[in-house]
């Protein structure tokens, strides 16, 4: 199996399920124990995401407290793989922010992936990708210049015990980011980094 971020050749087994990328130092699933679609969909219908659930709200505020000091009510946003509850998109449009939502389940709005954006918003979406390399790309070539990409995602460490981490225990997690992950996709999509934390990452596209 090859890394789905970097194409590398995958030989170090992390444990009985997943790899660890030597070039990019993602840590990837086994493609053997993926999910079916199927599978995938009825894990995140299980999700209780309200959108005026206060712990939600402050949960998103990365991300959406970012967007409120680096861009204003003129500007156009997409919040990608926004799930049964949008609440980013909601903090937002509250404000009288314009963003739309695109998810491959549940808000398939498939044309909203021809347009161009100032920003774009993806909350615990990026360790679900069965081909990073490609969404990435996709994510990156729809932002205009100067446009911010926001992720949520827990980024392992080695202090981390990965065998008991409830990150790499969620069937539906597929490939998991290392900090130095984040600076490999920022290098080979020539994005700024902008901000990174443990659990929040901020590219702006130069």
């Amino acid at each position: 199996m090859n890394c789905t971020l970097c194409s590398s050749e995958l030989v170090n087994k992390k444990d009985d399920y997943y790899y660890e990328c030597t070039v990019c130092m993602g840590i990837v699933k086994d493609e053997k124990y993926y999910l079916t679609a199927a599978e995938e969909k009825a894990r995140y219908e299980t999700h209780n995401n309200d959108v005026n659930d206060i712990r939600y709200q402050n949960f998103t505020s990365p991300i959406t407290n970012y967007v409120f000091d680096n861009f204003s009510s003129k500007h156009k946003g997409l919040d990608f793989g926004c799930g049964t509850g949008p609440v980013i998109s909601s903090m937002l449009m509250k404000k009288n922010y314009e963003i739309v939502q695109y998810d491959p389940f549940f808000a398939p709005k498939y044309d909203l992936l021809d347009s161009m954006y100032n920003y774009i918003v993806s909350c615990e979406v990026f360790e679900h990708f069965y081909n990073p390399k490609k969404e990435i790309n996709r994510l990156v070539s729809k932002l205009k210049d100067n446009g911010s990409l926001l992720i949520m995602t827990m980024l392992y460490n080695d202090s981390i015990d990965f065998n008991s981490w409830f990150y790499r225990n969620d069937p539906t997690h597929v490939f998991i980011y290392r900090k130095e992950t984040i600076e490999y996709i920022a290098k080979v999509n020539k994005l700024q980094i902008d901000e990174l934390t443990d659990r929040f990452i901020a590219f702006k596209k130069k």
